[in-house]
């Protein structure tokens, strides 16, 4: 894989899934999912580094392909599901001490049109969570076929990220004990 600027990019509002960030175009939809992981600045770091090291990938079953070991602007992603293969770009990044995650848009290949950001942040009472946002329309024919049942594996997926973070968290921490929410 080779790194390149953001105009191999298959929709023209590269940063929509940033806070504050351009609206999505006509005809996308718009996915949302928020998963509580525990409190405290220990949570915010181990499930930030989990988003940012791919594991939130990783850990429902995908496979990945990066450019980087970590996500940066401008790092190329293979995402596979079997044989579905998503390739993506990093188009944006934040670390901030209660922020922390990024956002990657769809190349040239991916089933979906758009751009997804995998967002850890902590509340004002301490509370961290992980935000996957989705602003996307299908690409491939067999997208477009899948409609409604498409959107729901999406939000499946997005669960499963939540879940992989979870796990990321709690192996961060060997003192918690299985089962125990972090």
């Amino acid at each position: 894989m080779t790194t390149s600027g953001m105009d191999d990019l298959t929709y023209p509002t590269p940063g929509m899934t940033r806070e504050g960030g351009s609206p999505a175009p006509a005809g996308f939809h718009r996915l949302r999912v928020r998963v509580p992981l525990g409190r405290g600045p220990e949570v915010l770091a181990a499930a930030g580094d989990a988003v940012l090291t791919w594991r939130t990938h990783r850990g429902p079953g995908l496979s990945l392909e990066a450019d980087a070991p970590r996500a940066a602007v401008g790092v190329r992603v293979i995402v596979r599901l079997g044989p579905v293969r998503a390739p993506c770009l990093v188009v944006w990044t934040v670390r901030e001490a209660e922020r922390v995650g990024f956002g990657y848009g769809t190349l040239p290949g991916h089933p979906e049109c758009g751009e997804e950001a995998f967002l850890v942040e902590r509340d004002a009472d301490g509370s961290v969570h992980l935000t996957v946002l989705a602003l996307s329309r299908p690409a491939a024919r067999y997208a477009r076929l899948a409609g409604p049942v498409g959107r729901l594996a999406q939000r499946l997926m997005a669960h499963r990220y939540g879940r992989a973070v979870r796990r990321a968290v709690r192996e961060a921490d060997p003192g918690r004990g299985p089962g125990t929410a972090p």
